[in-house]
């Protein structure tokens, strides 16, 4: 019984490091597109700091995650928490890369008159972060409902980022000189288009842990 709880407590552990972790990655995330709308380099300076935690938290993780499998040889639903956990944190560090480009891009951008009023940017990036916050609580509740709702917003961020590309494509047709701003901003919803496939591949992992589901590719297949 003593083993039983202290492996729980290791599972607890887990959850609560990549949490930490989660919750790194979303202020980095809001951070970064906050640099670009309030044209604020400093801003995107203090995301490029956040970095090199979220990648060394990633190592930690995973390592915990491999002595809990060695060590333990869980079942069930422990194993599915702890293999997700593992594919999670991959996930999470690609969304931190993909801040850290947007902050590249706002850096950039900052430093030229800005090209059009943001608009669908930043609703593109409240949407996303609401998927990152909403997996992450999907995770942490078992909530695989929850999860599926995040799979379903991603169709809303593919829109808005169709939405803005052919906004800035009408911008570089008419005038030449605005082919590297629009580029940059192209840049920019690409990577929280990006973000947003990554918390669906979190949502896909959570409903795999939950009801032993792989909906990956459309599919519902049961383990």
């Amino acid at each position: 019984m003593e083993t039983y709880t202290h492996f729980q407590e290791q599972l607890e552990e887990l959850k609560q490091n990549l949490l930490k972790m989660a919750t790194l990655v979303e202020g980095t995330i809001h951070e970064a597109v906050q640099s670009l709308v309030q044209r604020d380099s400093q801003l995107a300076e203090d995301t490029f700091k956040r970095e090199k935690q979220i990648n060394d938290m990633e190592i930690a993780i995973d390592e915990m995650c491999l002595k809990l499998l060695a060590l333990r040889q869980p079942m069930a639903i422990d194993l599915r928490f702890i293999t997700s956990a593992m594919k999670i944190i991959t996930d999470l560090e690609r969304m931190g890369d993909q801040a850290v480009n947007i902050a590249e891009r706002a850096i950039s951008l900052n430093q030229e008159p800005q090209l059009k009023p943001y608009i669908d940017i930043p609703r593109m990036a409240e949407i996303t972060e609401s998927m990152v916050k909403d997996v992450l609580d999907a995770f942490v509740n078992r909530d695989s409902k929850l999860a599926r709702s995040v799979c379903e917003r991603d169709d809303l961020v593919d829109g808005l980022n169709d939405q803005v590309v052919r906004e800035l494509l009408t911008y570089m047709m008419s005038d030449p000189k605005t082919i590297s701003r629009a580029v940059h901003l192209m840049i920019v919803c690409r990577c929280l288009e990006r973000i947003a496939d990554h918390a669906t591949n979190i949502a896909e992992d959570v409903i795999f842990m939950v009801d032993a589901l792989v909906i990956k590719h459309h599919a519902d297949v049961k383990e």
